[in-house]
C-alpha cells in the first residue's frame, strides 16, 4: 500500500477496518492509533455525558468490528462500555447509547464477552424511556439465551439469569418489570426455558401491583393471545401460500412441464403440509404451565383472596376467575368460597355470562363436596330455566346444568332432574337438544334419577351399572375385555398344574369319606336347589372371567391388537340390545379440565330464509371457484392475432347478407302470422284433397 493511501486510514475507519481484518498485524500500529483516540474521547465524553459525541460512537463500533483480531489489547474493552452504560444511561444520548448496546452485542456475538453481564446489563437498561433500544435489547435477550441452550441446557447461566429476573420482575419500574417478564414468557413458548422455575416466576407476577403485569401473567397461563396471534398470523400466511400454490398449478398445467418446476411445486406443497399440521398440533391452552405450578391449592387461594378485594376493571376479575377455576378443576382442589362468588354474576343480564357460566362448571369436579354447588346449581335453574326468559338464555342455563352434573353427578336431585326433562318436547330446537343432552347424560351416569320413560333401553352395562358415592373410588385388578383373549403357554401350564393337585386332593377326600349318599328332596326343595346351583353356576362363572382377566393382564404384556379386541369387548357391552339402535346413542362420563365456551353456547337457530343472507352464502360459495359457465366460450385464445372461426364470423355479419340463409329462414325464425298463414293454407289443401 502507498504511503499516500496509508496516510487517509486514520479518517477511513471503514477502509482501515477491511484492511485489519485480512492482516491484523502489518496494521497493528494504525489501529493502536485508532485505540488511544477512542481513550481520549472517552475520557471527554465523562465530563459530559449527555453531549452527542458521533466521533466516540464511530470509533467503538470501528473497534467492535475488530475486537477478534486484538483480543489481548482489548481485554478491558467490553467492560469500559458497560461500566459506561451501567453510570450513565439515563443521562446519555439516544443515538450513543444505541451504538454503544449494538457494539456490546457484537462482541457478544464473537463470544468475546460472557452472556450473564451482559444480559443483566440489559435487564437494566429497560429502565431506559428510549421504545426502540427495548425492541432491540428485548429481541437480543430472547436470541441469545435461545442459542445459549441450542445444543444442550446451560443450567448455570439459566439459573443466574432466572434469579435475576425474579428480581426485575418486583422492580419498582413498570417498564422494565414487563419487559421481563415479556422475555420469560417467549423464552417459555419457545421452549427454552420450560422448567417449573420459570413458571412459578410468572405466578409471582399474578400478585404485582401493576395491573399491566397482572394481565400479561394471567395471559399466560390462560393462553390467550398466543392463540389470537397464531390465528392473526396463520390466516393471513396461508391464504397467501394457498393461492401462490394455485398459481403454480395453474402455470404448470398450461407451461412446458419440467423437472425444476414440478421439484419447486413438491416442495411449496410440503411447506404447506407442514404448516398445517404444526397449526393443527398447536395447543391454545397451556396445560403445562398449569401443571408445573409447585402449590396450585395456595396459589389459587392467594389468587382469589385478591379477587375478592381487587378494585381492577370487570375484565380483568374475569380472567382472575377463570385462572382459578382452572386450577380448581385441573388439580381438583377444594376452594369452597369460589363458588358463591360466581353466583352472584349468574344472572341472564350480567356481562359475560356464558363465561362466568363455563367458569363455575369448569371449578366443578367429584370430589367438591355436593352441598357446596347445590346453592350454585339452583341459582342457574332458577335465573336461566324459565318461562319468562328467551328460549336461548333457557338453552344456555340446560347447557350449563348438563356440564355441571357432568363433574359433579351428585348435586343433581330426581324431582330438579324430571323437571328438566320435561323440556325435551320444547317447540325451540336449541331448548329441547340441551334437555335431550342432560337426559342422555344421566342415562349414563344415574339413570334411577330419571322417570322410567325416560331411562332408555337397557344395555349390557346397565345391569351391573352401580352409582358412585362422595368419593369413592372403583378399582379392578384386571383390564376390562382381556378375558377374551388367549393366556398362552405359561398359563396352560399353571392351570395343568393346579388341577393336578386338584385332583390328588379330591382323590384323598375320596379315601377318606368314602361313597356318595343319595338323600331324598322334595320337588320344591329341588326347585329351590336348582335355582341356587344356576345362580351360583353364573357367579363362578363371572368369577372365573375376571380370575382369568387379572391373570391375563399380570402375566403378559398387552399389544396394540389386544387393546383394540378389548376395546371392541367394552364398546360391544355398551351397545342397545335392539341391534337396530346399535351406535346411535351417545354416552357420557365423568369430565375433568377445562371446557370449551361452544358447550354453554351450543345454540341451535333455524336459518334464516330472507334475501340477503342466502345472497351472502352464494356469494362466500364462489369464492375462489372457477367461473360456472361453458368451458368453450370462456376459453382464451392463446394467440390473439388469431383469424376467427366461421362461426364468429357469422354472427357479426349484416342480417341483409344472411337473410337468404336457411339457418335465418329456418321455421323456427317464423313469426306467428306466418305459422298461422301456413297452417291455414295446409287445412285448405287437405280439405280439397278430400
Amino acid at each position: 500500500m502507498s504511503d499516500r493511501n496509508r496516510n487517509k486510514l486514520p479518517t477511513n475507519l471503514p477502509q482501515l477496518q477491511n484492511l485489519i481484518k485480512r492482516d491484523p498485524d502489518s496494521y497493528r500500529e494504525e489501529f493502536l492509533q485508532q485505540f488511544r483516540h477512542y481513550e481520549s474521547n472517552l475520557q471527554i465524553f465523562k465530563l459530559d455525558p449527555s453531549n452527542a459525541n458521533k466521533t466516540l460512537g464511530d470509533l467503538v463500533m470501528f473497534i467492535s468490528q475488530v475486537s477478534h483480531c486484538y483480543t489481548k489489547e482489548l481485554e478491558h474493552f467490553p467492560q469500559e462500555i458497560i461500566d459506561v452504560l451501567q453510570r450513565h444511561h439515563s443521562a446519555m444520548d439516544a443515538d450513543l447509547r444505541m451504538t454503544l448496546c449494538k457494539a456490546l452485542i457484537l462482541i457478544r456475538n464473537k463470544n468475546l464477552l460472557s452472556p450473564t453481564s451482559l444480559l443483566e446489563l440489559f435487564f437494566a437498561l429497560f429502565r431506559c424511556k428510549d421504545k426502540l433500544l427495548r425492541e432491540v435489547l428485548y429481541s437480543h435477550i430472547v436470541t441469545d439465551i435461545k442459542n445459549i441452550n441450542a445444543k444442550h441446557k446451560n443450567n448455570k447461566v439459566n439459573t443466574t439469569l432466572q434469579n435475576f429476573m425474579y428480581t426485575m420482575l418486583r422492580d419498582n419500574n413498570p417498564i422494565a418489570a414487563k419487559k421481563s417478564l415479556d422475555v420469560m414468557v417467549e423464552l417459555y413458548r419457545k421452549n427454552i426455558w420450560n422448567d417449573g422455575k420459570t413458571v412459578n416466576v410468572i405466578t409471582t407476577a399474578c400478585f404485582s401491583p401493576i395491573t399491566k403485569i397482572v394481565v400479561a401473567a394471567l395471559t399466560f397461563f390462560l393462553g390467550r393471545d398466543e392463540e389470537d396471534k397464531d390465528k392473526e398470523d396463520s390466516d393471513s400466511d396461508q391464504e397467501l401460500d394457498q393461492s401462490a400454490i394455485r398459481r403454480m398449478l395453474h402455470a404448470s398445467s398450461v407451461n412446458k412441464k419440467t423437472m425444476k418446476k414440478k421439484q419447486k411445486i413438491e416442495k411449496a406443497m410440503a411447506t404447506l403440509k407442514k404448516q398445517k399440521k404444526k397449526r393443527k398440533n398447536t395447543s391454545a391452552v397451556n396445560f403445562s404451565a398449569l401443571h408445573l405450578i409447585n402449590d396450585p391449592q395456595g396459589f389459587s387461594e392467594r389468587l382469589f383472596k385478591q379477587l375478592e378485594t381487587s378494585t381492577e376493571r370487570f375484565e380483568v376479575k374475569v380472567m382472575m376467575m377463570d385462572l382459578i377455576s382452572r386450577l380448581v378443576g385441573v388439580h381438583q382442589l377444594f376452594l369452597f368460597n369460589l363458588y358463591p362468588f360466581i353466583q352472584r354474576y349468574l344472572q341472564p343480564h350480567q356481562r359475560e355470562v356464558t363465561k362466568l357460566l363455563t367458569y363455575f362448571a369448569q371449578a366443578c369436579h367429584e370430589l367438591v363436596p355436593p352441598e357446596v354447588i347445590e346453592s350454585g346449581l339452583k341459582a342457574i335453574v332458577n335465573n336461566f330455566v324459565t318461562e319468562r326468559n328467551s328460549n336461548e338464555v333457557m338453552a344456555v342455563g340446560l347447557n350449563a346444568v348438563r356440564e355441571v352434573c357432568a363433574r359433579c353427578p351428585l348435586v343433581m336431585t330426581d324431582e330438579l332432574l324430571q323437571d328438566l326433562a320435561l323440556y325435551k318436547t320444547s317447540k325451540d330446537k336449541s331448548v329441547m337438544m340441551a334437555a335431550r343432552s342432560l337426559i342422555q347424560l344421566f342415562r349414563a351416569v344415574n339413570p334411577a334419577l330419571l322417570h322410567k320413560k325416560d331411562r332408555g333401553k337397557p344395555t349390557e352395562e346397565s345391569k351391573t351399572f352401580t352409582v358412585k358415592q362422595y368419593g369413592e373410588l372403583k378399582t379392578t385388578n384386571f383390564v376390562p375385555g382381556t378375558e377374551v383373549l388367549d393366556e398362552g403357554n405359561e398359563d396352560e401350564d399353571l392351570d395343568s398344574k393346579i388341577e393336578a393337585n386338584n385332583d390328588e386332593w379330591e382323590s384323598d377326600d375320596d379315601d377318606d369319606e368314602g361313597e356318595w349318599i343319595d338323600v331324598y328332596h322334595s320337588s320344591e326343595e329341588e326347585q329351590e336347589i336348582e335355582e341356587g346351583k344356576s345362580n351360583d353356576g353364573n357367579e363362578e362363572a363371572e368369577e372365573d372371567l375376571n380370575a382369568k382377566a387379572a391373570r391375563i393382564s399380570q402375566t403378559r404384556f398387552l399389544t396394540d391388537e389386544d387393546f383394540k379386541r378389548t376395546f371392541q369387548i367394552r364398546e360391544s357391552a355398551v351397545r342397545q340390545i335392539d341391534p337396530l339402535n346399535a351406535g346411535k346413542k351417545k354416552h357420557f362420563s365423568l369430565k375433568r379440565g377445562l371446557i370449551s365456551l361452544r358447550d354453554i353456547e351450543n345454540i341451535h337457530k333455524k336459518r334464516r330464509h330472507d334475501k340477503e343472507s342466502r345472497l351472502e352464502t352464494v356469494l362466500a360459495g364462489r369464492q375462489d371457484r372457477e367461473k360456472f359457465s361453458s368451458k368453450k366460450a370462456t376459453k382464451k385464445r392463446l394467440n390473439e392475432f388469431a383469424s376467427s372461426t366461421n362461426k364468429e364470423k357469422r354472427r357479426k355479419k349484416n342480417f341483409m347478407m344472411m337473410r337468404h340463409n336457411r339457418d335465418v329462414r329456418g321455421k323456427n325464425k317464423r313469426s306467428f302470422r306466418d305459422k298461422q298463414m301456413a297452417l291455414k293454407n295446409s287445412l285448405l289443401k287437405a280439405k280439397k284433397a278430400k
